[in-house]
């Protein structure tokens, strides 16, 4: 079964798009190294969120994946969610056949959230006093559709028509905020939305983290809230580094072996247009791969189906699953 698997992945990503392991060059750009939370061992840093099954004990491999998909809900991204929805199938038939290095089938988690973050501020315009403003967003919330037939926040194996239900949930829609923020809709998906039970459940201990972001826009994330923009200032203009976001993923699961990432996003140099519409080039969410290393992969979306980019993404989540470091 496992070199079925192989073979496939090899197929689908050998006739498809370029794709960037890593992202591009290791530690560059903004912040670069990241893991700053962890010392050298790989410790798990303070703010550790409480994760089903923190006191089961060690596995002798990867046999547990849990997937999240940070989906742009943004005006221009219907077409992008659409595609995604179409080719999640085929994405779902490799997981549902996936095994590990012992050539057990993978017990799985698959979640949704978007990139949208509420954010509170004030415009300071000269001459007039601060302007209140804002945007309200899923903060990380795992979205389970209208009528999706979710029997929970997530999918896992087992449950009846998870394609379908899949597909369902993952239109999310395009009311969500114009300043997306991925990086943070996904830390806080992993640590706020663990705190307060809205996501309980969904990671887990043992399992491999595996990220999928879909956005055709550059990542604004930040983390402060209730603050004044100056002058001709906009929310992208002073987001959170890069490097943080790697090292809250390396404390959540202890260890830069159990995550990974898949980026599929513009990938540049500059803007890219396709049959889907046009992308921004998604400069920080390039150089957050770069920063996580061999356990990330890049696809541009405008190559105009994502089939083969979420080939190439189960390809890294394997590698990943087969490499990771269990206690």
């Amino acid at each position: 079964m496992r070199l079925a698997i192989t073979t496939g992945l090899s197929l689908l990503v050998g006739c498809g798009p370029s794709v960037t392991a890593g992202g591009g060059d290791e530690g560059g750009g903004e912040g670069g190294g990241g893991g700053g939370a962890l010392d050298a061992g790989g410790a798990r840093g303070d703010a550790r969120p409480v994760i089903d099954g923190a006191d089961a004990g060690p596995t002798e491999a990867c046999d547990q994946m849990d997937i999240l998909f940070v989906i742009d809900n943004s005006g221009s991204m219907g077409q992008e969610q659409a595609n995604l929805g179409a080719n999640f199938p085929q994405f779902i038939s490799l997981l549902e056949s996936f095994t590990n290095a012992s050539g057990q089938l993978i017990d799985y988690h698959v979640g949704i959230t978007t990139t949208g973050v509420s954010k509170s501020y004030s415009m300071q315009i000269p001459g007039l006093p601060p302007i209140p403003d804002g945007q309200d967003g899923e903060d990380g919330h795992l979205q389970v559709g209208s009528g999706c037939g979710m029997p929970r926040r997530w999918l896992e194996r087992g449950d009846p028509g998870v394609s379908s239900a899949f597909s369902c949930a993952a239109t999310v829609g395009t009311g969500g905020p114009s300043d997306e923020m991925p990086l943070e809709g996904l830390r806080l998906a992993l640590t706020d939305r663990l705190t307060d039970g809205s996501n309980a459940g969904f990671l887990r201990e043992d399992a491999l983290l595996a990220v999928v972001i879909l956005t055709d826009e550059e990542d604004c994330s930040r983390t402060d809230d209730n603050f004044t923009l100056g002058f001709a200032q906009d929310l992208c203009d002073a987001p959170s580094p890069v490097a943080s976001y790697v090292a809250a993923l390396d404390a959540i699961k202890g260890d830069r072996s159990r995550w990974a990432a898949a980026i599929i996003a513009g990938v540049g140099p500059g803007a890219c247009s396709s049959e889907l519409g046009d992308a921004q080039e998604a400069s920080r969410l390039l150089n957050f791969a770069a920063q996580t290393g061999d356990n990330a992969v890049t696809a541009s979306i405008c190559e105009g189906d994502l089939a083969t980019p979420l080939a190439q993404a189960m390809a890294v989540f394997q590698q990943a699953c087969d490499e990771i470091v269990v206690d």
